[in-house]
């Protein structure tokens, strides 16, 4: 094999001519340029083309429905993409449970996002809290033209706040509070900081008592994508003995308390609370990519907030109390129903159809409802029959794909690990014993 060479002016190179570069560079069979090809998106390719860069083929995700979940006493079939069976299976299957015990009853705390304008100063924290007032007053004025439309829908620039930098010399931000309404807000935000900035370091140079202190130098303006405040709680309980379908071979009372004892766990153990909020992100995610929203910046903020006492903690909190059980979980969620992909990726738009075209308040709620039912489902199965037992089962069709297994083949396998422990030795044993 030649070594491949820099290639430059790649993104300006057709479809097509991408694809042979790629095969001629790095001497790939033909059917890689075949499979390429075949997920080409027959009439819509245009459209997925300018969704990103350098595109030559589309990676297609199952795109699935988990029905009965009962959102404060509202009924959705809530749109999952994601490549896992299991995920879909029990976050059904916990929907179907609740539903008929109270379903999931959720709020929103609160919508508030953040920017952040960092910059150099030498001065102290007392004079720019003096100045404060009057520096909003200009800020507001220079991103009024890009505020106008946000305000008419209930958001717009809610606050300020300075804080120095931890650890670094006379480096300060700006903290800017944002609400966003129905959209994520990113691009909003971020136009918002960067018409804010200039008129920041402006204000500082040019007044007497600050410029005295030092020259103001801006070093970056940028949202931030840890917005504990923007949270949403999602609880569900009901009396112990309802839980009688999940306890397995235990009994209502001893699941319960075995479903309490893997939270604490997962609240003082980080080691556990990573997979355990793992689970937690199963349904949030699937839901998240299927309206077409951010989950890197969903989860990124998350995974901090569960850091935020200083160890890295599960999301979520049982109790037990009076014979009733009840789990809780809070989940910082910024997402959004307009703007981005939810407008132009026609999946995305048909998402929020099925959903009935909910408020990023209202798709905050269902994303966590979505967790919660991924994450109750996933305890419940490890604190009984573990976890392997239903997720190798939802697996083996994956497997038997991976071993080309013949639609005859499937149906003698699916029948034969009917009730038996699932794993892909076995499967693949099983198949060459047909076979031979």
């Amino acid at each position: 094999m030649n070594k491949p060479k820099i290639i430059k002016g790649f993104s300006k190179l057709s479809a097509p001519e991408k694809i042979k570069l790629l095969m001629d560079e790095y001497e790939l069979d033909k059917s890689v340029k075949n499979t390429l090809e075949r997920y080409l998106h027959p009439t819509d390719q245009l459209l997925f083309d300018d969704i990103s860069e350098n595109t030559i083929s589309n990676f297609y995700l199952p795109f699935g429905l988990a029905p009965n979940f009962l959102v404060n006493d509202k009924l959705y079939m809530v749109p999952m993409v994601i490549e896992e069976s299991s995920v879909v299976a029990a976050a059904s299957k916990a929907a179907g449970f609740w539903a008929l015990n109270g379903g999931f009853k959720t709020r929103v705390i609160n919508q508030t996002k953040n920017g952040q304008i960092f910059f150099k100063w030498e001065g102290a924290l007392e004079l720019l809290e003096k100045k404060q007032e009057q520096l909003e007053g200009q800020l507001f004025k220079a991103t009024t033209h890009l505020t106008d439309k946000m305000r008419k829908r209930g958001g717009g620039i809610t606050g300020f706040e300075f804080k120095k930098v931890t650890n670094l010399s006379d480096t300060w931000q700006l903290l800017v509070k944002f609400e966003t309404a129905d959209s994520m807000g990113a691009n909003f935000i971020n136009s918002c900081l960067e018409q804010m900035a200039p008129v920041l370091k402006s204000f500082i140079n040019n007044d007497r008592e600050l410029s005295c202190q030092g020259t103001a130098k801006i070093v970056m303006c940028i949202l931030s994508n840890y917005t504990p405040e923007c949270l949403v709680e999602c609880t569900i309980d009901c009396p112990i003995e309802n839980l009688a379908p999940y306890s397995g071979s235990y009994s209502p009372q001893e699941f319960a308390e075995r479903f309490e004892t893997a939270v604490k766990i997962a609240l003082n153990d980080p080691y556990r609370a990573v997979t355990h909020n793992k689970g937690i992100f199963n349904g949030i995610d699937a839901l998240i990519l299927a309206t077409g929203n951010d989950f890197r910046a969903i989860e990124a903020g998350a995974h901090a907030y569960a850091s935020r006492n200083g160890h890295y903690a599960s999301l979520t909190t049982a109790s037990i109390q009076n014979n009733h059980f009840k789990y809780t979980l809070n989940v910082p969620l910024a997402l959004g129903t307009v703007g981005g992909l939810t407008n132009t990726h026609p999946l995305a738009k048909t998402s929020l159809e099925i959903l009935g075209h909910p408020s990023a308040n209202e798709l905050m709620q269902l994303a966590a409802a979505a967790g919660m039912a991924n994450n109750f489902s996933a305890i419940a199965s490890l604190v009984t029959s573990g976890i392997q037992k239903g997720h190798m089962k939802l697996h083996l069709t994956n497997i038997l794909n991976a071993l080309k297994a013949s639609p005859q083949e499937k149906e003698l396998a699916t029948g034969y690990f009917k009730g038996k422990q699932v794993s892909y030795s076995g499967v693949e044993t099983f198949l060459k014993e047909q076979r031979n």
